[in-house]
């Protein structure tokens, strides 16, 4: 049942879609209570609420503390064309997103070799260390996981690169998050990032993208 449950999920987002189209929602309203969108969708209310946790991660919803879940103002308009498209589609739309998104992210750090300043290396060890203070308290981490990535594609500075590189990945944090709650994963994430940092601290261009390169591919899930 684990495997199938991504899929309960995924198809309760596709439904949600759905219901803002049929009930014209837009920025800003109220979407139907957990308890609501259970019942009318006929499932468990723990997928319900992990398909409002995947649209908080992706930043398109909000839950506003004894008010209840609202579309966010800023960004929701991306709901169809970058859920659907990355997400929510075929198996080559995912494919396309991870191989575009290593192209970018692999030239990015072959500058970044060169042009990483002290500070940004320093950076990258404290996100290790959060990352580290995250999982042991038995949380994902997922946004040290992105800022990590980030980190690096900013190290190249070349503003274009990576604005490139943002949209691949920032609104595909719930996959970040599904690789990390894989067994194991988060502690082998957390040592392919420290030979990231330690190749790019020699500034060995060869062994920072052979440690990328892996890194990513045991990333895929």
């Amino acid at each position: 049942m684990a495997n199938d449950h991504p899929k309960v999920y995924i198809e309760i987002i596709k439904q949600l879609n759905q219901i803002i189209r049929n009930d014209q929602l837009k920025s800003g309203d109220r979407l139907p209570s957990e308890r609501e969108l259970s019942e009318r969708l006929q499932v468990g209310r723990s997928s319900v609420r992990e398909a409002f946790r995947a649209l908080e991660l992706l930043e398109l919803i909000e839950t506003r503390r004894g008010e209840g879940t609202f579309i966010k103002k800023v960004g929701s308009h991306r709901l169809v064309e970058i859920i659907l498209s990355f997400i929510l589609n075929d198996d080559s739309a995912r494919e396309d997103l991870a191989e575009t998104r290593k192209i970018v992210e692999v030239e990015a750090l072959r500058l970044a070799c060169q042009r990483i300043t002290d500070e940004q290396l320093v950076r990258l060890k404290e996100l290790i260390e959060k990352s580290k203070n995250e999982w042991s308290h038995g949380d994902f981490p997922v946004e040290e996981d992105y800022l990590f990535h980030k980190t690096i594609v900013e190290a190249c500075h070349n503003v274009l690169m990576l604005n490139l590189w943002m949209p691949l990945v920032e609104y595909n944090k719930v996959s970040i998050r599904e690789s990390l709650a894989r067994e194991g994963r988060p502690d082998a994430s957390i040592a392919e990032h420290e030979e990231i940092i330690e190749a790019l601290s020699r500034k060995n261009e060869e062994d920072a993208v052979k440690a990328l390169e892996k890194h990513l591919e045991n990333s895929r899930f």
